[in-house]
């Protein structure tokens, strides 16, 4: 890795072993994938994951790789942007439901992507398991909020689907004004709850016969 091969840490999730490594990533990465865009728009999606999505989790295990384990194994696939997603989505899923059973365990629910990773590093040959650790680590500080600032700030993200008409060229394109959520999340609501409708005698409940 030198200043004239850096590409290689934002192209290597788009190269594959095979046909069938290929296939099997795309299954697996496209519904997170459309997920993750529908919640933070296209043109984020876009930017987020020709850099730092790439730049991040490779440039970590590269510096892992070669200072810690003085090793050389190169890696490629999708799979890391498979890993980053699902421990961004288990973040989502502990604080709504921190907890999973499995017999007699109770187990957080965040730690379900590692599980599966190490499944994963078992069961299918000639997968990294370094590799997916990296994509992992990068998705659990997405999910908590720390690296949000990665994301350019709304005002210029409008500026250029403005610019370039991304919204009427592009079918499909989820804009900024369009996601699901905002930069930060859902906004708490402030507005107090509407009284609820109660059944109460109508007139007077005064006798008016002997």
């Amino acid at each position: 890795m030198n200043l004239g091969t850096m590409y290689r840490l934002n192209t290597f999730p788009l190269l594959h072993a095979g046909f069938i490594h290929m296939i099997v990533n795309i299954f697996a990465l496209t519904p997170l994938l459309e997920r993750f865009e529908a919640e933070h728009g296209s043109l984020p999606t876009l930017l987020l994951f020709t850099g730092p999505f790439g730049l991040l989790p490779g440039g970590s295990y590269t510096l892992i790789e070669r200072f810690v384990f003085r090793s050389n194994t190169a890696v490629q696939g999708a799979s890391i942007w498979v890993f980053l997603l699902l421990a961004a989505e288990s973040i989502k899923t502990y604080k709504q439901n921190p907890n999973f059973a499995l017999g007699p365990y109770n187990i957080p629910t965040w730690t379900a992507p590692l599980i599966v990773n190490l499944f994963v590093a078992v069961l299918i040959p000639n997968t990294s398991f370094l590799g997916h650790l990296c994509g992992l680590a990068v998705g659990y500080l997405w999910g908590l909020g720390y690296i949000k600032f990665l994301v350019p700030n709304e005002k210029i993200l409008r500026w250029i689907e403005g610019k370039l008409n991304l919204l009427g060229r592009l079918p499909h394109y989820v804009s900024v004004d369009q996601k699901t959520y905002g930069r930060y999340g859902v906004l708490p609501t402030t507005a107090a709850p509407r009284p609820v409708p109660t059944l109460a005698p109508l007139g007077s409940t005064q006798r008016l016969g002997p």
